[in-house]
């Protein structure tokens, strides 16, 4: 398997930090929740912004295929840094993740994230009606 596609058994999903889902379907749209860098202890992968962002895109790769959705599904993302001098380096990564099927991209910085992760993503998914 690639190293974004993870077989059932090796989804972790984080536990939400707050009161919210990690997704919501309504219709045949399904948000995600920001999903940042926690590891399967609860807390912030260690090593710097490269292994924050790949525990990131693990995380957002469980949630969303635990709502029914293919990357290619995904129209949307919001990426939020926390230094906007990781720019850069957020989109190697990004880009392999979501293969040659980009959606639509903001990426901006903010002054603190929960946590005090360096990255948190959302995404915004459309699936076929389900009959």
């Amino acid at each position: 398997m690639g190293k974004w596609s993870l077989r059932k058994e090796e989804r972790f999903m984080a536990k939400p930090v707050g009161p919210f889902s990690p997704s919501r379907r309504i219709g045949q749209t399904i948000a995600t929740s920001g999903q940042i860098g926690l590891g399967e202890d609860g807390k912030l992968v260690q090593g710097g912004f490269g292994p924050e962002l790949e525990q990131t895109l693990r995380n957002l790769a469980s949630v969303l295929a635990d709502a029914g959705v293919t990357r290619e599904q995904v129209i949307k993302v919001n990426v939020y840094l926390a230094d906007i001098a990781d720019w850069s380096a957020l989109n190697g990564p990004y880009a392999q993740f979501f293969g040659s099927t980009f959606p639509a991209r903001t990426a901006f910085g903010t002054s603190a994230l929960p946590l005090g992760a360096r990255v948190e993503i959302e995404a915004w998914a459309v699936v076929e009606e389900t009959r």
